[in-house]
């Protein structure tokens, strides 16, 4: 594909955010930046954060690691519907009977200042982490279509890429992205169910064929139950529910879009709705991964393997037949598609780490709305630095497909905060609030030291599951440092 058409695709797309943003900033203030001044309509809500929480991993790693795995994801994405449902009537009516900015707050409310700032800076690490990763993801396929044609180094990409983001989500920040994310998720799904089209016509199959591919095609194999596998059905499953409420309802980029609804019942409808098209927008993803297969194994193109047989550089399967080997017009969709899931993922991001560490660590009490706005926009550039410099630093030692890469590390970030939440909603006790820290950084130690010792010896990999094993510990380390009833 010509560079120059990639580059008016995706100038034009940014065009439109900007548009976007432009209406959304109206009178916008430090509290519309925050919380959207809670007047966000919850099925737009809904409807964007599908596009937020997909992001650039699914749309490229998901459909790449079929080769891999099948559909052995789906089972993970099952287990959504029940962390969903524990969101929607534990977290939420905590969230909006505190009137939380930022959700961490209730950590302090709950056990005091130290465990308020830790569950502040383990959601900044993982968010930092998670964000960087998926922008990585997005970069490397803008890098592939455009920037190495006139051989521009990857770390312009990236800083390209950022400062874009930033131009159209600075000035009203969540309120923007709610309707953003709403125009993105709707660019993101026309661009994967556009793609199957045009590649089922490519394999000259009818609607029917076409199911009758995906169904009995070996990559569509759903469910696991070698019980030493990694991917075994119920790790995933259990792992899907504990993925659903710590890295969704524990985090604070997911929750602040909840937050800016007008009240809790329209809050919990947006949960549900979102749900339900989440799950069946990842079956879609899926079934585009098998087609990709398909058509590759059809047209004789040969993709990377291993000595074992395995696919290699799965994040490169769909945007390298889109770019190279699908139509024109099949590339302009992939890029439109990857554009949507980049910036929707990423603007989020990178508001909900400015609100976190401006709410959880600085002091602004007595502040002028304008002294606010500066400091905010100082935090905004150094998050902004801060993910340039982890993308950096991850293209020069992965070798891991990304999703794999984000869940392992959300695996030993949020289970300390799924801990954390856990102890304060189902036990009373205080906790000795100076040792929380020492609680929290021990946990994922602990956890990776098991998961390595039962792999040497009894060849059973934990997983993704390791976020919950990492979250048991935590409780039972807070359990360890709690205050006896008789001394408060």
């Amino acid at each position: 594909m010509s560079p120059i058409i990639v580059l008016g695709v995706i100038l034009a797309y940014f065009g439109v955010l900007l548009l976007i943003s432009h209406f959304t900033a109206k009178n916008a203030d430090t509290e519309t930046y925050f919380t959207g001044n809670r007047r966000s309509p919850w099925y737009v809500v809904a409807f964007g954060m599908v596009g937020a929480s997909l992001s650039g991993i699914t749309f490229i790693s998901v459909p790449g690691e079929v080769g891999n795995t099948y559909f052995y994801y789906f089972q993970l994405v099952l287990g959504y519907l029940v962390g969903y449902f524990i969101i929607a009537m534990v977290l939420l009516p905590l969230y909006y009977r505190l009137k939380l900015v930022s959700i961490y707050s209730y950590l302090g409310s709950r056990f005091g200042r130290v465990s308020h700032k830790t569950g502040a800076l383990f959601f900044l690490t993982s968010q930092s982490l998670g964000a960087s990763l998926r922008l990585f993801v997005v970069a490397g396929v803008l890098q592939l279509a455009f920037f190495d044609y006139y051989h521009i180094p990857f770390v312009i990409t990236v800083m390209l890429t950022i400062m874009m983001i930033w131009a159209y989500t600075n000035k009203a920040g969540i309120k923007t992205i709610v309707w953003t994310d709403t125009f993105q998720t709707l660019m993101m799904l026309s661009s994967v169910v556009v793609s199957i089209i045009i590649i089922t016509k490519g394999l000259h199959l009818s609607f029917g064929e076409t199911v009758k591919t995906i169904v009995h095609s070996k990559y569509s194999h759903i469910f696991n139950w070698d019980w030493n596998y990694e991917k075994n059905f119920y790790k995933q499953f259990i792992t899907g529910a504990v993925v659903a409420v710590a890295m969704n309802g524990l985090d604070q980029n997911e929750m602040q879009k909840s937050l800016t609804c007008r009240n809790l019942k329209e809050a919990q409808k947006n949960i549900y709705l979102y749900t339900i098209i989440l799950v069946v927008t990842n079956l879609i993803f899926l079934s585009l991964g098998v087609l990709l297969f398909v058509f590759a194994n059809k047209s004789g193109i040969m993709l990377p393997t291993d000595a074992a047989g395995h696919y290699t550089d799965t994040d490169k399967v769909f945007p390298t037949l889109a770019l190279h080997y699908f139509s024109t017009g099949a590339g302009i969709i992939f890029l439109l598609g990857i554009a949507s899931a980049a910036f929707s993922s990423a603007d989020s991001a990178l508001t909900a780490l400015t609100t976190s560490f401006y709410t959880d660590f600085l002091h602004t009490e007595g502040k002028t709305d304008a002294q606010k706005k500066r400091i905010r926009n100082m935090v905004n550039i150094s998050f902004s630095v801060l993910l340039i410099t982890i993308i950096m630093v991850f293209r020069a030692v992965n070798n891991d497909s990304v999703i794999n890469t984000v869940f392992a590390i959300a695996g030993y970030t949020y289970g300390p905060l799924l801990g954390l939440y856990s102890f304060g909603l189902i036990t009373k006790n205080q906790v000795r609030d100076k040792w929380v820290p020492l609680v929290v950084v021990l946990s994922p130690l602990l956890s990776w030291l098991l998961n390595v010792v039962f792999i040497r010896y009894t060849g059973f990999h934990f997983g993704y599951t390791i976020l919950l094993l990492n979250g048991m510990i935590t409780y039972l380390g807070l359990w360890i440092i709690r205050k006896n009833n008789e001394n408060g």
